[in-house]
């Protein structure tokens, strides 16, 4: 998978870099029954517009980190849920990757795998997702 180098890029920028390509089906909105903030969120994580910032993407360079389309879909699943229950800030754990999620932004703002988390300490969270 090859990072490019701008601000943010977006989930579908990932996927379109990976070797196998999918469609990724997007939620129903219809807002029926829902409160406005949780058709607002709904709405955020439903555009499948997860992000990364500079610093995750360098991250990923650096440790050699190379997403699959399951690990992908499963981080963007992994976010929706997280967003579902309110948390803003999330450690969302995929196989042996651990993600910070700011969840409103819909942006991972770090990554690393299990051979960097050695103190397994992870702060400024509010919620974790294990997918």
């Amino acid at each position: 998978m090859r990072i490019q180098d701008s601000e943010f890029l977006t989930a579908l920028q990932l996927q379109e870099s990976a070797t196998s390509r999918r469609t990724v089906s997007r939620q129903n909105l219809t807002g029926e029954g829902f409160s406005f903030q949780e058709v607002l969120q709904k709405k955020v994580l439903a555009d499948d517009n997860l992000r990364f910032s500079k610093h995750a993407s360098a991250r990923l360079r650096q440790r050699g980190i190379d997403l699959t389309d399951g690990q992908l879909e499963r981080l963007m699943d992994g976010t929706r849920k997280a967003g579902q229950k309110g948390i803003k800030d999330s450690l969302v754990i995929v196989d042996e990757l651990a993600f910070i999620v700011n969840i409103p932004n819909s942006t991972v703002v770090t990554a690393m795998d299990s051979k960097d988390a050695v103190e397994n300490i992870f702060t400024n969270i509010d919620g974790a997702v294990i997918m």
